[in-house]
């Protein structure tokens, strides 16, 4: 499912000087893998998850998704491929103030061509899914941080992503909370989600099927 070769990011230090947070990635990661990144602040976890996210346009190298050139395609035409094979979950729920649960669930609908009636549907089917029937019509701010989260994994995959990323997922949230967070990607996984992972936690890292360990930008074990 993806492809790196020689991949990496770096920022301008002076004349002719560079800051490499990515060095040279050659990564190879399956459809229905779940692989988790760790190593020490500042290695290039996140950075290397948003650049397969495709938030950061800022790199050299090649990466494929699913057989398409990433490398090649213009910024328009990544956002169009994110938008209908990438599911996210962040640490900060990322969930919008103003709006319901049912509202923050139907956004990711909106970049494809769903109908209202077909909308309607995936996201009554969703909210069933997740026991969340009876937030539809609360805010964010009426949630707990567990039930914040478990909207934002909703939202993340209710348009069925070939690819799930996830940030610390459970970063902000209690021991239990963060298992069940956890137990409902390996579910996700089971049914044929790929998923990969950004943590700090030996424990989350555990529910993945391998490990990537990265320090100093480079990738020193997978």
């Amino acid at each position: 499912m993806i492809k790196l070769r020689g991949l990496e990011r770096r920022y301008p230090l002076g004349k002719e000087k560079f800051f490499y947070v990515l060095r040279d990635i050659n990564l190879h990661i399956a459809e229905g893998e779940f692989v988790s990144v760790m190593g020490p602040s500042g290695a290039g976890k996140s950075t290397l998850l948003h650049i397969l996210g495709m938030h950061d346009h800022g790199w050299e190298g090649e990466y494929s998704l699913n057989e398409t050139a990433v490398h090649h395609l213009k910024p328009k035409e990544r956002a169009t491929l994110r938008n209908e094979q990438i599911g996210f979950v962040f640490q900060q729920y990322h969930l919008l103030d103003d709006l319901t649960v049912y509202e923050n669930l139907e956004i990711p609908l909106s970049y494809r061509h769903y109908s209202r009636s077909e909308r309607a549907a995936l996201v009554a089917d969703t909210l069933d899914r997740f026991q969340i029937v009876g937030k539809k019509d609360l805010y964010p701010r009426q949630l707990s941080g567990g039930q914040q989260q478990l909207v934002g994994v909703a939202r993340a995959i209710i348009a069925e992503p070939k690819l799930l990323l996830a940030d610390e997922p459970t970063g902000n949230l209690h021991s239990s909370q963060g298992e069940e967070i956890m137990e409902l990607f390996r579910k996700l996984n089971n049914e044929g989600v790929t998923i990969v992972q950004v943590t700090h936690s030996d424990k989350n890292a555990s529910y993945g099927k391998r490990v990537i360990q990265l320090r100093d930008g480079w990738i020193v074990n997978k």
